[in-house]
């Protein structure tokens, strides 16, 4: 066992899993109550960087830089009411991304309580992050009548010494008839930005995509780097493992890093889409992008005893400046 330090919790079921005022054994993380009473841990890291995570879906409603700012955006319409999701931040979509199964729309993982992992496997890993907090669902009853499969879902939620946000998902099938279990995937990650109209995504040209738009017909990506002017909703297919989210007006730039998930789904819902949901500001997408790093086009197979990893790193740079345009090669193919 390694020397990082193992967060402690009180009993194992439901949202009463660790106690809301109790400190966790990591110094830098802590349980206490979120909105409407529901639990979330809140991880800080010494240099002054903070991250936030319901235990109501794992879901991580907060990234903050060392200034304080915030990197994700919520919408100030969002729901803190189980059953309904969280409107923002980082949704997991598991077992099933969107529409693509039987499940409700992008599975039940987000809608779920999870439960704090006192004793995880160890994990092989690269990062020195001592600020983090591990969290595990296993399927109840009712989660076996919509999907029959045995699993553990572990999730680590990590604040790296620079400020870099790490999500590492780790599903195990845990059947003991020998069953083995198909699924797709997402971070659904909403980043905030400054204006959707000023932000560019690099890394995601001349690559085929499936348009969400158009019944998910297969494209090939055009020209330069992605620009919003309407709607997006693509899943890009056989992504690079870094993906630059570019805000001019912030001159900053967000760089994705992501491992075992091959797809990359880029999502704003424009004006008429933002209307429809209740849960969502009716001017809010300006100020939001979706870029999720995902596993959907080929769904990831399990056989009983088998484990796949997924993981996802974020981290936002200031964008440097070349003849008036901002600069991502730095970013795509320097550090």
């Amino acid at each position: 066992m390694s020397s990082e330090k193992v967060l402690s919790s009180g009993s194992g079921s439901g949202s009463a899993s660790a106690s809301a005022s109790a400190p966790l054994a990591s110094p830098h993380a802590e349980v206490c109550k979120g909105i409407n009473g529901l639990n979330k841990v809140v991880l800080r890291d010494p240099r002054g960087s903070s991250a936030e995570v319901y235990l109501y879906g794992a879901h991580v409603t907060s990234w903050k830089n060392d200034h304080g700012e915030e990197l994700l955006f919520v919408s100030s319409k969002a729901t803190f009411k189980p059953p309904k999701a969280i409107r923002g931040g980082i949704p997991i979509c598991f077992p099933q991304f969107s529409n693509l199964g039987s499940l409700e729309q992008h599975g039940f993982a987000r809608n779920r309580f999870w439960t704090i992992d006192t004793d995880p496997p160890p994990f092989s890993t690269t990062s020195s992050s001592k600020t983090y907090v591990d969290l595990i669902l296993k399927p109840s009853e009712e989660d076996m009548k919509i999907w029959a499969h045995s699993f553990e879902f572990r999730l680590r939620v990590a604040l790296g010494p620079g400020g870099d946000l790490l999500l590492t998902s780790r599903i195990r099938n845990t059947s003991i008839d020998g069953k083995p279990f198909s699924f797709t995937f997402a971070y659904h990650t909403y980043f905030s930005v400054s204006d959707i109209s000023e932000v560019r995504v690099e890394g995601l040209e001349t690559l085929d995509y499936l348009d969400n738009l158009q019944n998910r017909e297969r494209f090939t990506e055009q020209g330069d780097a992605i620009t919003f002017e309407s709607e997006v909703d693509k899943i890009y297919l056989s992504t690079p493992t870094k993906i630059a989210i570019l805000d001019h007006e912030k001159k900053r730039t967000f760089v994705l890093r992501k491992d075992g998930l091959p797809d990359a789904v880029v999502w704003n819902p424009w004006d008429k889409k933002a209307k429809a949901m209740v849960d969502f500001g009716d001017e809010e997408y300006k100020h939001m992008l979706c870029v999720e790093a995902a596993a959907v086009e080929k769904s990831i197979t399990l056989k009983a005893g088998e484990e796949w990893k997924g993981r996802q790193e974020l981290s936002a740079v200031p964008s440097s400046y070349c003849s008036g345009q901002l600069d991502p090669q730095k970013v795509l193919h320097g550090s």
